[in-house]
């Protein structure tokens, strides 16, 4: 039986253990080229540029969508708070309706149990008496208004609560809406930044402009306590356009940021409502509602102060100022600039002032 026992294992030795290691080495290099361990291809500036520049546009698309949701969660948020303070005042009222009918049962309580015709044969005085129960008939009837009244009033507060409860179903499902198009935002700029780090500083420079304008002017180059507007460019037609004009020249050089509506930072349909705001007009929150805002403009008859749109999804706006350029928020890569508006496909323009 001892014959057939197996040797002890010797442990490896130095040059032993070597080989093992560089066998493993190998089989996980040839592991990596099952595609398990490839580094990512290195893309060219330009590779980039257009990578972001579509991730761009898909998280405006969604921004745009965002700052829609927004909106309706935030008119949803104050119509449900009113319906809440208007049952609260039906229910207040309600309360004292119903103290004065405990009053009065209480009353009819304590005096009940004398049949009226008994009271009547009782009494010393029957003119009195009868005189005492036809103020009481009326009493009676005031009672039965309030009885009324009270009922009408529990309608009411159901009727309320009723229309608090479909604003509220409305409200969570704005704010899932809302929750949706963050993470699809956020998804895609998070995507963009992760393109553009790996880009040398000088690549970034070459994608995002060397001044992180795209050359073009920007608040932050020149005297910001001097006008902006370029000399012999185009007057706007009227002072409220004028006043967007000169309110968007004063936020060259600000932030992109999405859903911002500023003062200090913006996304493009934000600068296009803030600006016009700043006029004393109000303009819905989306480049959807805004082309619809005012009279539609061909690209031929643009001026100051026109909104011209970008895209087929109407995803983009900007404001003209003149000359073929406008002032819009394009990207989290670049501030609020002035740009050409052939630099993005013209989907149309809009008069508001």
């Amino acid at each position: 039986m001892a014959a057939h026992r197996k040797p002890p294992q010797r442990p490896l030795g130095p040059t032993a253990r070597t080989a093992a290691t560089l066998a493993l080495a190998g089989a996980a290099t040839a592991a990596g080229f099952d595609g398990t361990g490839h580094a990512e291809p290195q893309l060219t500036p330009a590779q980039v540029k257009a990578e972001m520049d579509t991730l761009y546009r898909e998280a405006e698309v969604a921004t745009e969508k965002y700052d829609g949701a927004k909106e309706k969660a935030d008119t949803a948020g104050r119509r449900l708070s009113a319906l809440q303070d208007e049952t609260a005042r039906r229910q207040e009222k309600l309360n004292s309706a119903r103290d004065a009918l405990g009053t009065i049962a209480a009353a009819q309580y304590r005096d009940g149990g004398i049949d009226p015709a008994w009271q009547l044969a009782l009494s010393s005085d029957p003119d009195h008496y009868l005189a005492g129960a036809a103020l009481a008939e009326r009493a009676g009837d005031r009672q039965a208004a309030a009885v009324s009244g009270v009922r009408q009033q529990l309608r009411e507060i159901e009727r309320l609560r009723g229309a608090a409860r479909i604003e509220l179903r409305s409200l969570r499902s704005r704010q899932a809406e809302l929750k949706r198009q963050k993470k699809t935002v956020t998804g895609k700029l998070d995507e963009a930044r992760r393109l553009l780090s790996r880009l040398t500083p000088r690549q970034r420079t070459e994608v995002t402009g060397a001044d992180g304008t795209g050359g073009r002017a920007s608040r932050s180059a020149v005297d910001p306590r001097e006008p902006l507007e370029p000399a012999g460019s185009a007057a706007a037609p009227t002072a409220r356009a004028a006043a967007a004009v000169s309110y968007a020249y004063a936020k060259l050089g600000s932030p992109y940021v999405w859903g911002a509506t500023g003062p200090n930072a913006f996304d493009c349909s934000g600068l296009a409502q803030a600006a016009y705001r700043s006029a004393g007009i109000s303009l819905p929150r989306t480049t959807y509602a805004q082309i619809n805002a005012g009279r539609r403009v061909s690209r031929s008859e643009l001026q100051p102060g026109d909104l011209v749109f970008f895209y087929s999804g109407i995803s983009h706006v900007g404001i003209y100022v003149g000359d073929g350029r406008m002032i819009h928020a394009p990207n989290p890569s670049a501030p609020v600039r002035l740009a050409p508006i052939d630099e993005m496909p013209f989907a149309g323009a809009t008069r508001v002032a």
